[in-house]
Formats: structure tokens, sequence, C-alpha cells
């Protein structure tokens, strides 16, 4: 389960574990077994939900409201393709071909994927300096604000 952070409505960190309890994480995962079952789905797919506080000033009482289904691999995922034991991709054709899935396994206490948005993709060498990180840059011409342009992603030994 994922962690993300938005900065002007793109993905800008996803952290793995997320920091939920472990209610929040057993519902998330029924929620997101109901709408597979639902759809009858193959493969990998992606469900964003929040976590909503609710009661007096915020209160303790925490639900989850779903905000988008990605019937798809996804952004959000990519940590997979440096900090597990099987990608994301890899799991998603393993699924679809009828194969035998693979156990995913995270490779670290803690993975970090950072999306280079925009500009940032041209000061991305200094991330080739930094302790279990892994830079990709996706090969896209014109670094545009908003437009993704590669990733990095950082894993943190056990």
């Amino acid at each position: 389960m994922n962690e993300n952070d938005h900065r002007d409505h793109i993905l800008h960190i996803s952290k793995v574990p997320a920091k939920v309890t472990p209610a929040i994480e057993t519902e998330a995962r029924k929620i997101a077994t109901r709408i597979a079952k639902a759809f009858g789905y193959v493969g990998v797919f992606a469900v964003e939900m929040f976590v909503v506080r609710s009661g007096p000033k915020g209160g303790k009482t925490q639900t989850l409201l779903v905000n988008e289904i990605a019937p798809r691999v996804h952004n959000s995922g990519h940590w997979t393709i440096d900090g597990a034991t099987v990608s994301q991709f890899e799991q998603h054709i393993r699924a679809v071909a009828g194969w035998p899935l693979a156990k995913p396994v995270r490779l670290g206490k803690r993975v970090e994927m950072v999306n280079l948005i925009g500009p940032e993709a041209n000061d991305a060498g200094h991330w080739l300096t930094v302790p279990g990180a892994s830079l990709h840059l996706y090969g896209k011409g014109d670094a545009r604000p908003g437009r993704k342009m590669g990733h990095v992603t950082r894993v943190w030994p056990k």
C-alpha cells in the first residue's frame, strides 16, 4: 500500500509502506478486492483512496473515500521496478497471459518514488550520488511544467 503526496494535482512522491493503521490497510484491501471482483478484473490496477478524518476538530475516526480507479499499471506503482521482487509491469503481463503470479516483496524497509516533473529532470544527475537511488528518465522532449519527465526510486536497506 502506497502513501501518495501530490503537488499541483500531480503525483510527486509515492511512499511505501503507507503510514496508516492496520485497520485502514485491511479496509483498503477489502475495498480494492470488491472493486476488482465486481469488474471481473484480471491484471494490475490502482485504487486511489483518501483517508478522511471525522468527528470534533478532524477527530480520530478514519474512513476511506475512493477517489480514482485506474484499470492499468499506474505511476504510483513505478517504485516496484527497483523496490520489489517483481514490478507491476511484469506482474500485469503474468496475470493477463494466465502465467503464474510472482510473490511481490518489498526489497527495503522503505521505498520512495519521486516523479521528476518539468524542469526538475534537468537537474536529475544529482540523484546518481544518492545511496539506494535509481534514476529513470523517459526520453521525452521538452521539460514543460506539469509534464512527467522521469522518476527516481530510492530504496532504504532493511
